[in-house]
């Protein structure tokens, strides 16, 4: 069976990797255009295109498939199935028309819950104890084809959204073989969502990085999980504003007004919240690097 893997981030460069591993013919690799990055601002491949120029394999990097000749050229390619995980793209109907066994996508939530560009750090952020990953076949609507198959793992307490996509990455791509398998051996069956059911993850921004101690402990922890590692949740102090990496809830009974800080510990910088307080465990002032809360205000005291 001849497949056409489309992706970009990490999350994809896994999938591909346990897919070329396992021995499946990938004809054909399509990532985004290499992009600036970094200071220097060099063009840089994307995660997937490393790992197909490492395996020696065709890489396409159209801006999108709006002209023909494009179209001409996956088509060219002679799929039988093109497998999407995190691509970046809308596919158009011509495109989706191409393979005889249809395109899948693998997708970071139980479907139908958060279709959409940020489903797990929206699943951090909402304080959910379980997420997972969905194989689906693609259609018109974002995020909306009928689902294969579900792979699910609970969200730990302390678990950032950094840290969840990377276990997501592996249960992605072995869901991705799974199904690939399936599907080749004819075995592999589907069923519409529950359309009725459905929620969506918009793409993060910075605007959501303040905390808001008006919030309770628990959703200001979730706060910072989910906001980790971008665009990073942020808080002022005396007029200077710092990103908050790490958090923990120290006690679950309000201790004054919320937003006021009430001391420093050997662990961390608490902080009054709506029915609780919050301990700031790590930390980095603007221009500063990434610090433990106790070791940069020992330097830096706060006046209380």
């Amino acid at each position: 069976m001849r497949i056409v893997f489309m992706g970009t981030p990490d999350i994809a460069a896994t999938c591909l990797t346990k897919i070329i591993e396992d021995g499946f013919n990938v004809v054909g690799v399509y990532t985004q255009p290499d992009r600036p990055k970094n200071r220097g601002m060099k063009l840089a491949f994307s995660a997937v295109k490393e790992v197909a120029v490492a395996h020696d394999l065709p890489v396409f990097q159209p801006e999108n498939f709006r002209d023909e000749e494009t179209v001409d050229t996956l088509r060219q390619l002679q799929p039988d199935l093109i497998a999407v995980v995190a691509y970046g793209r809308i596919l158009p109907q011509s495109v989706l028309d191409i393979p005889g066994k249809g395109c899948i996508n693998i997708h970071a939530s139980i479907l139908p819950e958060y279709r959409g560009s940020a489903p797990y750090q929206w699943a951090v952020l909402d304080g959910k104890k379980e997420t997972g990953v969905t194989a689906m076949y693609l259609c018109r609507e974002m995020d909306a084809g009928d689902i294969i198959d579900v792979s699910k793992t609970p969200i730990e307490p302390n678990e950032t959204a950094g840290a969840l996509l990377d276990r997501l990455a592996v249960l992605g791509a072995d869901l991705l073989s799974k199904t690939i398998t399936n599907i080749a051996g004819g075995t592999a069956n589907s069923v519409p969502q529950e359309h009725e059911k459905a929620t969506y993850a918009p793409m993060l921004d910075k605007t959501m990085c303040p905390i808001d101690w008006n919030k309770t402990a628990q959703q200001v922890h979730d706060h910072v999980r989910g906001m980790n590692p971008w665009p990073v949740a942020t808080v002022e102090f005396a007029g200077k504003r710092f990103k908050v990496y790490e958090t923990a809830i120290v006690a679950t009974e309000p201790e004054a007004a919320p937003g006021t800080v009430l001391g420093l510990t050997k662990t961390g910088l608490r902080v009054a919240c709506a029915d609780g307080v919050v301990e700031i465990r790590l930390l980095q002032a603007e221009g500063g690097k990434r610090m433990a809360a106790p070791d940069y205000f020992r330097g830096h005291p706060l006046e209380l």
